[in-house]
């Protein structure tokens, strides 16, 4: 009787030590998949996490095997505040569709690990609401570049139709600066800093890598500005929500003349990974959580090779042109008005623009090349082909003016 009690035990015993055994091992089944360093960070990840680490644990047990690795890169370089709030479904559903991007697209498919892991996969770029945007963002954009050849026709297809898709528009009005995702699309505004965050998650949604950049205050301390970044087959380029082409915008001269000594002045694009510094937020200022890499060199380069051939001669200068209306430059968009303007020297008319327009960046101005120490006429031109409007301009000495006209003047 005593030998029967006693084999019971053991075999209860016997199953009890592979229970625990099967549990432990299925636990700590995703440390298989990750390199030693970022199981390390991962294993300081979930000490970080304090109540919220069975979420990620969540995450790390129920991902399917080919996605333990990604689940893993995102715990491991997670802001901390990130490990203290998300929950297991978030990763899981970002990380599923970031694959299924991957398996889709031939673009995303053949992209290193490191770039999938780093522009792709990410949920966020800088403090922003954490919006589930994928499986939406997947859907709506999807079609836009089934049938592109290339990265080069997908990039060029979403940025196209995102603001079409989407219904966003630049306006100052918007509820906030970092404004989520999701709450852009509702308010149906934002800044450059919340269409950046569009663009950089429209692309990332069918596997286009991407990342946010910018600068904190640009050389002439007109402000700051936000735009994106896109890889591709081993190079960056920029781009923006209300697109001209690659490596082409209004702002190029402006981030050229960037000091590098200088990290106010600095331009800066977003990594999930730390990078050499952090990206400075004006409405976040104490705030270091968010990694960075100083790409200043890279825009002055751009900028010097895009002048090549297009260099000022010495009688010439740029000037740079916004037109008001109510009141004048208030710093407000609703502000703006936008005119095709005619500058005339002697009567004769020797270029014309188009004035920036309410939805257009605070930072965007119509810009002209023109002689220095010489008389102007600037002439807004109405809906009938006749100028409504006229200023004498003399153009100055330097190397650039601003020019401010007001249609209540």
């Amino acid at each position: 009787m005593n030998y029967e009690k006693t084999m019971k035990k053991l075999v209860q015993l016997l199953l009890l030590v592979l229970f625990i055994t099967r549990l432990v091992s299925c636990r700590s089944n995703w440390s298989h998949q990750v390199d030693p360093d970022t199981a390390v960070l991962v294993n300081q990840a979930l000490t970080k996490a304090g109540d919220n680490a069975p979420e990620l644990r969540q995450a790390l047990d129920q991902a399917p095997k080919e996605q333990k690795k990604g689940v893993a890169f995102l715990i491991a370089y997670m802001p901390e505040q990130d490990l203290k709030i998300l929950s297991a479904d978030f990763i899981l559903k970002n990380t599923k569709w970031a694959y299924q991007a991957r398996e889709t697209f031939p673009w995303c498919k053949k992209l290193p690990e490191e770039i999938f892991m780093n522009e792709v996969l990410p949920y966020a770029s800088l403090l922003e609401h954490r919006d589930l945007w994928r499986p939406e963002f997947y859907a709506r954009f999807e079609p836009y570049v089934r049938d592109c050849k290339d990265i080069y026709a997908a990039i060029d297809s979403v940025n196209r139709n995102i603001q079409k898709e989407l219904g966003v528009v630049y306006n100052t009005k918007r509820s906030r600066v970092d404004i989520s995702p999701f709450q852009a699309i509702k308010e149906q505004m934002a800044t450059c800093t919340g269409l950046s965050f569009l663009l950089v998650d429209a692309f990332r949604s069918v596997g286009i890598p991407a990342r946010f950049a910018g600068t904190a205050m640009w050389t002439n301390m007109r402000g700051n500005h936000s735009w994106v970044e896109v890889w591709i087959d081993g190079k960056w380029y920029f781009t923006e929500y209300y697109p001209d082409a690659l490596n082409k915008s209004w702002f190029v001269a402006d981030a050229g003349k960037a000091d590098p000594a200088d990290p106010l002045h600095w331009i800066y694009a977003v990594t999930y990974k730390p990078g050499n510094c952090h990206f400075p937020m004006s409405w976040a200022k104490n705030d270091s959580t968010i990694h960075a890499r100083n790409v200043t060199d890279r825009y002055i380069r751009i900028y010097q090779q895009q002048l090549k051939g297009n260099e000022l001669n010495p009688d010439e200068l740029l000037v740079k042109v916004v037109l008001y209306e109510n009141g004048g430059d208030t710093g407000q968009s609703g502000n703006r008005l936008h005119r095709k303007l005619v500058v005339q020297l002697r009567g004769k008319q020797v270029d014309f623009g188009y004035t920036p327009s309410p939805t257009d960046d605070l930072n965007r101005y119509l810009i002209f090349k023109l002689k220095k120490n010489t008389n102007y006429t600037f002439s807004t031109v109405g809906e009938t082909g006749q100028f409504e409007k006229s200023w004498a301009i003399i153009t100055g000495k330097k190397n650039e003016q601003m020019v401010r006209l007001n249609m209540d003047k």
